[in-house]
């Protein structure tokens, strides 16, 4: 790496990682190049049992020639993770920008916890009177998440955000359905999370568009007009992902419910509103929440999310089943006997270390702690704001909750677009902000520092972003060029996305 390329006078160059061994070989890590015949990082002891012919015992499935795997030496292959634990960004290393994801650090005693023994090792169908002490963690936290929401019922089942919003719309479409009527159409604003119009296809309704005002939320006028017998509910996003919070969120919901719609809130958003305000308290009928997110739980990967959906007291008795129940003397069990249930929509009963995780998290915050949360995640976000006002276009100057959106207006009058922005940004060690997103931002910048980041951490931040506005004035193809400081350079990402190359050749 050239060291003029990232101006070594500034503190946010000083994060920049990786430096010594950029230029080594393109073949640096590559185990398939590092291969040798013969080669060994393990010895099997001898076979104590009597050899069998694979061939005769498993028939057409037996595959005849081997797999040509890499032959390593066992410090060959640890240093090969090892180096490549090193190309990745973490949260332990730094922020994370992405707006409208919250990738907050997760506290390490939120894994001590999901560690113990007797909730690690709970198998999920022992008896339920084996089963009390993970069924108290269950309990607890469905009241806790009750409570946090102001809503009446709830089941933690559901695996994610997305998989929430199925079961939330599921819920809408049993209730109406139960009223004789399952109607036809949801109402989704422009500004709502990509995954709403799908979730709501998918549960076999019309997906009709409603624009936003020029402040960014709802359209009352509009939504009078578009609200009719055949609208099942609005998914609405709030605060939405240009970080507005419906400021009529009443009004919002008032007539939804006068044309016999219900109000559906994407919860992902969260971080914005915990301990200060209640989303049952102000209309919402269902919701999903994000543990992944709003409460320290790992993201992604396959299956460690987690999305409850809670629900107001009249589409309880159609939440998924099993639904967790006790009886007189305190025992705690699963109840099937649930005729109007959607069913079950999660094998088991959900991602278990998910809960023991947001319990903890939950715990060591207190009501207190979850209130102080909230304000720092804001104060975050307005603090970023107002330092990069200046220098990046505010589409909507309408106050910011946890995450503010800007676009690259200014920018791109030099020819440099957004995702070259968030390239560059990764020359200054930092995480890239979320790309062209929302939509109705045209080259947005999504940022979303929760609270988790440092006044000091922030500052590295707005002095990166500043530098590259500076850079975008004076050297625009630097930028455009970005990055310059990783292992992989610049990647043509359309060819990647239709010719992608999946498999290694020799």
């Amino acid at each position: 790496m050239a060291t003029d390329v990232v101006n070594p006078q500034t503190d946010a160059a000083r994060r920049t990682t990786g430096k010594v061994r950029s230029h080594q070989s393109q073949n640096e890590g590559l185990v398939f190049e590092k291969s040798s015949p013969g080669k060994k990082a393990y010895k099997l002891p001898p076979l104590d049992v009597p050899a069998v012919d694979p061939a005769g015992l498993l028939g057409e499935v037996w595959r005849g020639q081997g797999a040509e795997l890499p032959e390593l030496s066992e410090i060959e292959i640890i240093r090969h993770f090892t180096r490549l634990s090193t190309w990745n960004y973490a949260i332990d290393l730094g922020m994370y920008p992405l707006g409208s994801c919250t990738m907050k650090y997760n506290p390490r005693v939120n894994e001590l916890v999901a560690r113990i023994e007797g909730l690690a090792e709970a198998h999920p169908y022992r008896p339920d009177a084996l089963a009390q002490g993970i069924l108290e963690v269950i309990d607890l936290l469905q009241r806790s998440l009750i409570e946090i929401t102001g809503m009446d019922a709830i089941t933690l089942q559901p695996a994610a955000g997305a998989h929430g919003e199925f079961t939330g719309i599921l819920l809408v479409r049993a209730w109406h359905e139960s009223q004789g009527n399952a109607r036809k159409k949801i109402l989704i604003p422009d500004s709502a999370h990509g995954t709403n119009p799908a979730t709501a296809a998918i549960c076999g309704y019309e997906v009709e568009n409603l624009k936003s005002n020029a402040e960014g939320g709802i359209d009352l006028e509009a939504l009078e007009r578009q609200v009719d017998g055949e609208t099942a509910a609005l998914m609405l996003t709030n605060p939405s992902t240009i970080g507005v919070f419906e400021s009529q969120i009443h009004k919002i919901a008032d007539i939804l419910h006068a044309k016999g719609a219900l109000l559906y809130m994407d919860g992902a958003n969260m971080n914005a509103l915990v301990g200060k305000t209640r989303p049952g308290d102000f209309g919402v009928d269902v919701m999903h929440l994000n543990l992944h997110k709003t409460f320290s739980t790992p993201h992604g990967g396959g299956g460690p999310g987690s999305g409850p959906v809670a629900c107001k007291q009249f589409l309880e008795p159609f939440l998924p089943t099993p639904v967790l129940g006790q009886n007189e003397s305190g025992t705690k069990s699963w109840n099937y006997d649930r005729p109007q249930s959607v069913g079950r929509v999660r094998a088991f009963y959900g991602n278990t270390g998910m809960f023991i995780r947001a319990l903890a998290y939950i715990l060591a915050n207190g009501p207190d702690g979850l209130r102080q949360t909230t304000e720092d995640a804001v104060l975050n976000a307005n603090y970023i704001r107002k330092k990069l006002e200046d220098v990046y276009e505010l589409p909507y100057k309408t106050p910011s909750m946890h995450e503010v959106v800007f676009s690259d207006k200014r920018q791109a009058a030099r020819g440099v677009k957004t995702g070259d922005i968030a390239k560059r940004l990764i020359d200054y060690g930092f995480h890239p902000y979320t790309v062209s997103f929302p939509m109705i931002v045209h080259g947005a910048l999504m940022i979303e520092p929760t609270e988790s980041e440092s006044l000091e951490e922030l500052d590295l931040f707005i002095e990166a972003m500043r530098a590259i506005a500076q850079e975008v004035e004076e050297t625009p193809e630097l930028v455009k060029s970005a990055p310059h400081s990783t292992r992989v350079s610049r990647l043509d990402e359309v060819h990647a996305a239709r010719k992608p190359v999946l498999r290694w050749r020799r």
